[in-house]
């Protein structure tokens, strides 16, 4: 575990309004804990609220384990003697005594949100930054852990020699960016695109754009789609120049950019180039080889977001080719003789319409989509699913699987849209997903799982990897 970043109570009480009981004997510097069951000695004990739990009844516990201090909202769990701060919210705490300790480092933060992409773009940039500078001066946030507990996490555990750090920031309801980017002060922040994502939650598109645009309140440098209606629209609110990121086919223009500003674009002129046009204009060859065509776009995200930070565009073209996908993202996997592409860690409209392009133009003697269903959509779930129906009915489909809540919407869509409803498989359950594959699916075969992560589509993945390897 590495050394965590401490305050002193009187950062954490000031950054917190927090109120002090028996604040003797506080410790002169806090670190934090969440979890009762692995605090050390001497550390303070964060108790924590969620769906699920309640830190305050273990507070007990974490002073037996060492705890030198708890933070609670209610001060009726502190027992007789020992030293806590008195809080109204105490993940509010946890993310407002991590901005306290960013305010005290020089780390430079590099800050990533958007509707699809942002997992892999943070994973891009670190691993950039990492070729770049070097794997023990980046930090960044792990797992998807992009809330306001990861991102406290992360911001109090940063090793001193960490130089830069990545974070991730989500949001599932409204105005929740904001606060992550006012603990992270980012330098640099990328809106990978503002889609569809959880708009049950936030209620509008509107609502939506305007909590993403939250990461530049502190006057981060901007990076952003050049090819995202939604992030055009909001660009005149910014203050600074912006760092534009997009990919860019033979023949075609960059977009609607301001010639003074830089652009990045990455192309396919008798192979991979890194464009940047602007103060530090060139094209760069280079080599890209992740897969799907869309996580071409994360990957000039990444790109714009560390020359913003000041690397040379050549250096950064060289390492592109490093870059590998997370878990879960366009994985391919081979199993009974054909092959998968696992894509299914998560799935909002805008992603799933980006995978279904990249899939159309992958090689393969049939191409099959199992497309489970999208979650928090709200009120335009059915059109959202017809929308990608007709999408799939357009990607060179040989079958199409679907299947959870909205199945019959997505086939709805892609029968309007001209598909053959032959070539239509509605699945009940993975089980029955699983068993159409392994009684249809032949060698030259190309499978793609896509659906939100409620659906675990890695149950079919798996099942037919087992089927494979007992071959």
């Amino acid at each position: 575990m590495p050394a965590l970043r401490n305050i002193s109570p009187a950062e954490a009480i000031a950054a917190a309004g927090a109120r002090a009981v028996n604040p003797d004997v506080l410790p002169p510097l806090l670190s934090f804990s969440t979890d009762s069951r692995t605090v050390r000695r001497g550390e303070t004990f964060i108790a924590l609220r969620g769906e699920r739990f309640d830190g305050h009844a273990h507070v007990l516990e974490a002073l037996a384990r060492g705890a030198a201090a708890l933070v609670v909202e209610d001060a009726a769990a502190v027992p007789e003697g020992a030293a806590a701060l008195v809080v109204e919210n105490t993940r509010a705490a946890y993310l407002a005594f991590a901005g306290a300790a960013r305010r005290n480092s020089r780390t430079r933060v590099v800050a990533v949100t958007g509707s699809a992409g942002k997992t892999t773009t943070t994973a891009f940039v670190a691993q950039l930054l990492s070729s770049l500078a070097g794997a023990e001066r980046v930090a960044a946030t792990p797992r998807n852990e992009n809330n306001e507990i990861g991102v406290a996490q992360l911001l109090l555990g940063m090793p001193d020699e960490a130089a830069f750090a990545v974070v991730e920031f989500g949001a599932r309801h409204f105005g929740e960016i904001e606060p992550l980017a006012r603990a992270a002060l980012p330098e640099v922040a990328v809106v990978t695109n503002i889609g569809d994502a959880h708009l049950e939650i936030f209620g509008s598109a509107e609502r939506l754009a305007e909590t993403k645009w939250g990461i530049f309140a502190t006057g981060a440098m901007p990076v952003v789609n050049a090819r995202d209606e939604a992030s055009l629209a909001r660009v005149p609110s910014l203050a600074r120049p912006v760092t534009w990121f997009g990919v860019q086919r033979d023949g075609t223009e960059p977009g609607p950019l301001e010639a003074d500003r830089m652009v990045l674009v990455l192309r396919a002129i008798e192979g991979d180039c890194l464009a940047v046009i602007g103060s530090q204009s060139g094209l760069f060859r280079t080599q890209i080889a992740v897969g799907g065509e869309h996580n071409r776009a994360n990957v000039a995200a990444a790109a714009g977001a560390v020359i913003a930070l000041g690397f040379a565009p050549a250096a950064v073209a060289r390492s592109l080719g490093e870059l590998v996908l997370p878990p879960g993202r366009y994985e391919r996997v081979a199993v009974r003789g054909f092959e998968v592409i696992y894509d299914a860690y998560n799935a909002s409209a805008s992603g799933t319409l980006a995978t279904l392009e990249s899939f159309a133009r992958e090689p393969a003697q049939r191409r099959i989509a199992v497309l489970g269903s999208m979650a928090e959509l709200g009120t335009d779930a059915a059109a959202l699913h017809e929308r990608v129906g007709a999408a799939a009915a357009n990607a060179q489909l040989d079958y199409l699987l679907v299947g959870g809540d909205h199945g019959t919407d997505v086939a709805r869509g892609a029968r309007a849209a001209g598909f053959d409803a032959d070539r239509i498989v509605e699945y009940g359950d993975n089980a029955s997903a699983i068993a159409w594959l392994r009684e249809n699916g032949r060698p030259g075969d190309l499978v793609l799982l896509k659906a939100s992560r409620k659906y675990r589509l890695e149950e079919v993945r798996d099942a037919l990897g087992e089927a494979h390897a007992g071959r």
